[in-house]
C-alpha cells in the first residue's frame, strides 16, 4: 500500500523496509517513511493550491487599493508627477542616430522632423526612465513616489553606490591622464589603485572634501612609487599639484570630470 501511495522519490526507502527483520526497527522505519510521505503530500497540496490564493490576494489588494484611491483622489499625486517627468524627459531627448550613413540609404531624421513625428513611448520605457531618475533623486525633494516609499532606503543605498562608482571612475580618469599609458597599461597597478581608492571612498558621502584629500594624497603616492619602481621620471611638482587639485575638485558636484562620467554611467 505504501508503494502505491508514495511519491517515486520514496520508492527506494519503501523497498529498504523489506530487508529489515527486526520488528521494532521495521515499525520505526515504517513510521519514518510515513512521515516523509505525509510531508510530500502537504508540499504537493500547497503547490497545487498556491495559484488560487495568490490570484485572490492580488485581486483583494487591487480592490483595497482602488477603494483607498476613491476616498483619497490625491493619494498618488507624487507618483503621477514622477512618471510624467520621466515621460517628458524621454520626449525631449533627441533620437539616437549613428554617425555613419545607413547602408540602406535611409537618412537619419532631422531634429525638426523628429519633433514633428516623435517615437511613441511605451510604458516600459517610461518606467525605466523613472527608475533611473530615482537614482539621482534630490534627498530634499519631498515628492517621492508614494508607491515606492517602502523601498526608499534601498533606492538611496543604490544611489550612494552609483555616486561612489562615479567618483571612483572620475579618479581613475584623472590619474590616467597624469600617469600615461605606461602605468595604466599594467593591470596590477590599475587594480591596486582601484581597490585602495574604493576603500578610501567609504567616507565620501559624509565627508566628501576630506575623503578626496586623502584620495589625492594616496593616488599621488601610488603614481610616484610606481614610476620609481619602473625606473621612469617622477612627476614634476607642478604636475603633482595639478593632479591633486583635479582630484580634490571631484568632491564638488559641478566638477567637469564627474559630470562627464555621470553622463556615461
Amino acid at each position: 500500500m505504501m508503494t502505491l501511495l508514495c511519491a517515486p522519490v520514496r520508492d527506494e526507502a519503501v523497498q529498504n523496509l523489506d530487508s529489515i527483520t527486526d520488528s521494532a526497527r521495521l515499525l520505526r522505519g515504517i513510521f519514518q517513511v510515513l512521515g516523509l510521505m505525509r510531508r510530500d503530500m502537504m508540499t504537493y497540496t500547497i503547490q497545487s493550491r498556491q495559484p488560487h490564493p495568490q490570484e485572490h490576494s492580488i485581486q483583494h489588494e487591487r480592490a483595497r487599493f482602488q477603494e483607498r484611491l476613491s476616498k483619497q483622489p490625491g493619494l498618488l499625486d507624487h507618483t503621477t508627477k514622477w512618471l510624467s517627468r520621466a515621460a517628458a524627459d524621454l520626449s525631449t531627448r533627441p533620437p539616437a542616430c549613428p554617425d555613419a550613413p545607413d547602408p540602406s540609404g535611409v537618412a537619419c531624421p532631422s531634429p525638426n522632423e523628429a519633433a514633428s513625428s516623435p517615437e511613441p513611448l511605451s510604458p516600459t520605457m517610461v518606467l525605466s526612465q523613472a527608475f533611473l531618475n530615482l537614482l539621482l533623486w534630490d534627498p530634499d525633494n519631498r515628492e517621492f513616489p508614494e508607491t515606492l516609499l517602502r523601498d526608499r532606503a534601498r533606492l538611496q543605498e543604490l544611489e550612494a553606490q552609483l555616486r561612489r562608482s562615479t567618483v571612483l571612475a572620475s579618479v581613475l580618469l584623472v590619474a590616467s591622464s597624469f600617469s600615461g599609458s605606461v602605468l595604466f597599461g599594467s593591470p596590477r597597478f590599475v587594480d591596486r589603485l582601484k581597490r585602495r581608492t574604493k576603500a578610501l571612498l567609504e567616507e565620501f558621502d559624509s565627508r566628501p572634501e576630506e575623503a578626496m584629500l586623502t584620495v589625492s594624497e594616496q593616488v599621488s603616492q601610488e603614481i610616484h612609487q610606481s614610476l620609481r619602481n619602473m625606473g621612469l621620471a617622477a612627476l614634476s611638482s607642478d604636475s603633482t599639484a595639478s593632479l591633486m587639485g583635479q582630484l580634490q575638485d571631484i568632491a564638488l558636484k559641478e566638477s567637469c570630470v564627474r559630470s562627464v562620467i555621470a553622463q556615461v554611467v
